[in-house]
């Protein structure tokens, strides 16, 4: 409009007229000016409420990681370089601030800028700007834009960060920008140069707002995504819980398949139960007990958000019998005999002795859980049963028969000795007549009560007692060597067994005189 073919008093005229544009763009209203103020008060208490709200996430965040590690180590690690960064950048910034407001004094009565007063340039266009470069200062706030940029940059690798740190690269972009004119102009000059001061100082705490909202969004996503993937499926394993450990053929398996995870960095302020922490797991370690169900329990005890948490758990096993022995049995010698406490024990597997009960005739507890004294009667056989109470509630029951029998005939005894015996008279006098069961399964005691001596060409003696007595003994002494005295129709009587329990006659026994 000054340029071309003009004369030079419209040259003037035009040069005056835009004079008078610029006047009038200069002289803004106070009511814009105040405007900024607001604004910048705004900017203001955002940053203190940022501040504080900041503080107290990556304080929450450095908590998860102390108690629970994981992922939240990482993400606490990457929001303190990033409040570092911050801090760096936003105290640098406020340094700027405090040029702006040199030489400006604050209301005494309202401890507010005087907005309105507060719209001249001269602070940083002085400092900032020298024809149409950057002074030392100048070219120090684009310095410091740059390295709080790449800081940034550095702490955010991770491409979970890449909106966060697209949003600060784009608000902080330093290259030219292109006016209402469409003429590049350098960045600072933009948007600081020739500006009032109090437009310059709400531009600045804008700076200050953006830092904080990078950082209030970089703890927050560190904190969530590290959440995230720590409760993330992937990190779960199916864990099959049954009720209990044993069960028998035919019995309902009943339980439940929860989703758990094994936490290597879980820490745990104690653990109460059969067992020891270790990778973040209770180790079992216990003995089993007696035979039957047996209970488990304990609880685990760890500290979340300061305060103390306790989670009992409880567990069921059954307890069978150690295999030690083969179940062999001989199924033609199930005998019981007559007359004698037959010793037993009766048992089922998996099931506790207090919940088993066995009955026959005869039958009786002999002291221990699962013993017992069978003394049958009269019949030939007998049939012992036997139920069980199972854990589920369900009974069960088995019964086996047995052959009765009589206690088999002893074998006569003169000293102790069976069969055919030598000797001299004399020690026939003297020896006592007795009754033997040898290789029988019990060690059993007779009392011979009565017996017949018969010496060759002489009536036989009946004799009662277990003696030779004073016939026998004169009968002895017709007798010559090579005569066999026979003793024979031997009874006896079990001693510590049933009363009127008749015991067969001994096998007669021959005694050689010599």
């Amino acid at each position: 409009m000054a340029g071309g073919k003009l004369t030079p008093r419209q040259k003037m005229i035009n040069l005056m007229y835009l004079v008078f544009i610029a006047m009038l763009a200069m002289n803004m209203s106070k009511e814009v000016l105040s405007a900024f103020g607001l604004i910048n008060e705004r900017f203001e208490a955002a940053n203190a409420s940022a501040t504080s709200t900041n503080e107290q996430m990556l304080q929450a965040l450095d908590t998860k990681a102390s108690e629970a590690k994981g992922e939240f180590v990482a993400a606490a690690a990457t929001a303190h370089k990033v409040q570092a960064a911050t801090k760096k950048f936003y105290d640098f910034v406020g340094t700027l601030k405090a040029e702006v407001l040199k030489g400006v004094e604050v209301d005494k009565e309202t401890g507010k800028l005087p907005f309105e007063a507060m719209d001249k340039a001269d602070n940083l266009d002085h400092s900032w700007f020298t024809g149409d470069g950057y002074t030392t200062r100048g070219k120090e706030v684009m310095a410091s834009i740059e390295a709080y940029k790449a800081e940034m940059n550095a702490a955010l690798s991770d491409k979970k960060y890449a909106p966060i740190l697209n949003e600060l690269n784009k608000k902080f972009d330093l290259s030219e920008v292109k006016d209402k004119e469409g003429v590049k102009v350098k960045y600072l000059d933009y948007h600081f140069k020739g500006f009032p001061a109090i437009a310059s100082l709400a531009k600045l705490t804008a700076w200050q707002n953006d830092a904080k909202k990078a950082e209030s969004d970089v703890i927050s996503s560190a904190l969530g995504k590290a959440a995230v993937s720590e409760a993330s499926y992937s990190k779960f394993q199916a864990i099959v819980a049954l009720d209990k450990n044993v069960y028998f053929q035919g019995e309902p398996v009943t339980g439940k398949v929860v989703l758990g995870k094994y936490d290597p960095n879980a820490q745990f302020s104690g653990f109460q139960g059969p067992g020891r922490l270790e990778n973040g797991q209770a180790v079992i370690a216990t003995t089993a007990g007696s035979v039957g169900e047996q209970t488990l329990s304990g609880s685990f005890n760890f500290i979340e958000n300061g305060k103390p948490i306790k989670l009992p758990f409880q567990g069921k096993y059954v307890v069978v019998p150690r295999p030690n022995s083969a179940n062999i049995s001989a199924d033609k010698m199930n005998v019981v005999y007559r007359g004698l406490p037959n010793p037993m024990t009766i048992s089922f597997a998996g099931i506790g002795d207090n919940f088993v009960t066995a009955s026959a005739p005869g039958l009786t507890k002999a002291g221990a859980n699962g013993k017992y004294n069978l003394n049958p009667g009269s019949g030939t056989e007998v049939t012992v049963s036997v139920s069980g109470k199972m854990t589920d509630g369900k009974t069960v029951s088995d019964k086996k028969v047995f052959r009765i029998k009589n206690i088999p005939a002893p074998l006569g005894a003169i000293g102790g000795v069976t069969g055919v015996q030598k000797g001299p008279k004399s020690r026939l006098e003297v020896s006592q007549i007795s009754a033997v069961l040898p290789d029988f399964l019990y060690d059993l005691n007779f009392q011979v009560t009565q017996f017949t001596f018969k010496v060759p060409g002489q009536a036989a003696i009946v004799v009662n007692g277990s003696s030779v007595n004073g016939q026998c003994k004169a009968a002895l002494a017709r007798v010559t060597r090579g005569d066999q005295v026979t003793i024979s129709n031997i009874k006896s009587k079990l001693i510590g067994g049933v009363g009127n329990l008749v015991i067969k006659d001994a096998a007669p026994v021959v005694y050689e005189i010599q």
